[in-house]
């Protein structure tokens, strides 16, 4: 969608045609792939379980090419990311779109290429980078998997652990925000809007009105947020979407500067 400017639908049918999606997208698409992987490394990276239904995920069926554009011309690109975070002991476990620097390293992951980015307090920044679906590579994981069993059972490493961290809930995870609002072309409405996220705590960071008409009487608005809880953000929500200049809130994304 971001290299060659195609909508959601266009562009997974060509990554089926490739074979980089299955028939029934539902698990890649939907985030269920990325959100098993996320578990597996997170038990490995931490050594604790992972009960898989505290791992946060949403897909990506919502994101537009507007949103792809949008994200371009504020410095950013869109990715599915599956997000780890050790928090003062307690884990952050998410998976969703996030939108990235378009000059960090995981924003030029593309097509069937996926990444692994990993911080250190010493070492900083790493990242291990490879083709991560096709015939071959999925061959290629799937001896890799049965010499890992062999091996496991013939010396007896299970990788069980006894413990298992808390995991923080959503609402209580602090991010950057995206949001794009259809609202009526009237003096004011940014004003009402930006009056809400004050009174709930979400500052606002930049925003953008287009003159552009999406439907009859009514454009768009694009407000990027400092951090703040997501609480807070959707109880702003809530306020903002009952509001009779607003049409709807077409998309919200979570922000990472990956610093």
């Amino acid at each position: 969608m971001t290299s060659e400017k195609m909508d959601f639908q266009d562009a997974l049918k060509k990554a089926q045609e490739k074979g980089y999606a299955e028939a029934d997208p539902t698990s890649d698409i939907e985030g269920f792939d990325a959100a098993y992987k996320l578990a597996i490394l997170t038990k490995l990276a931490y050594e604790t379980n992972v009960d898989i239904n505290k791992v946060y995920r949403e897909g990506i069926t919502k994101i537009s090419s507007v949103d792809v554009e949008y994200a371009r011309e504020f410095g950013y690109v869109i990715k599915l990311l599956g997000i780890a975070k050790n928090v003062d002991e307690n884990l952050e476990l998410r998976v969703h779109l996030t939108m990235i620097p378009s000059n960090h390293p995981l924003a030029n992951v593309n097509n069937s290429y996926n990444a692994i980015l990993l911080k250190g307090n010493a070492v900083g920044n790493l990242m291990l980078y490879g083709k991560g679906a096709g015939e071959l590579p999925t061959g290629s994981a799937v001896v890799g998997d049965i010499i890992s069993t062999l091996r496991n059972n013939r010396f007896n490493n299970t990788y069980t652990y006894n413990i298992e961290k808390n995991v923080v809930d959503i609402k209580e995870v602090s991010s950057e925000y995206y949001l794009r609002i259809t609202v009526k072309d009237d003096p004011g409405v940014l004003g009402q809007i930006s009056t809400i996220l004050g009174e709930e705590g979400v500052s606002i960071s930049s925003f953008i009105q287009k003159s552009k008409v999406v439907d009859e009487g009514y454009v768009y608005i694009v407000i990027f947020t400092h951090q703040t809880l997501e609480e807070k953000l959707n109880n702003a929500l809530n306020k903002i979407k009952d509001l009779k200049v607003v049409k709807q809130i077409d998309n919200v994304i979570r922000v990472e500067n990956l610093d």
